[in-house]
């Protein structure tokens, strides 16, 4: 059995605050620094999500609104793919729509 490691680095300022984030995953060249994380975990025993949510101050509000359609479309994505949800992923992705236009990340015309 092979296994693999995704790494998070947290700096953190004197207020326990994230300044710099940064990843690294074992199987690839790919890593560096980032603005913000969000990571979901199901959690067999009690049934539940564990999240960590981490964004650094220098993140912009435009990004954030960018970086959170972007996350609402992945999971449109992966919820057809694992569910085979068609009629539902697509209502999703109707949200998203909407998401986008009501946040100014598409032109109305």
């Amino acid at each position: 059995m092979r296994k693999a490691t995704i790494n998070f680095t947290v700096t953190l300022d004197e207020n326990n605050l994230p300044e710099v984030i940064e990843w690294k995953a074992s199987d690839s060249q790919d890593g560096g620094k980032s603005k913000a994380i969000m990571l979901a975990m199901w959690e067999e025993k009690e049934q539940n999500t564990v999240r960590i949510d981490l964004w650094t101050r220098t993140m912009p509000v435009e990004e954030m609104k960018r970086f959170f359609h972007q996350n609402l479309l992945t999971m449109s994505d992966t919820f057809q793919r694992s569910t085979g949800e068609d009629k539902m992923a697509g209502d999703m992705r109707d949200f998203c729509a909407y998401f986008a236009e009501k946040m100014g990340l598409v032109d109305p015309t």
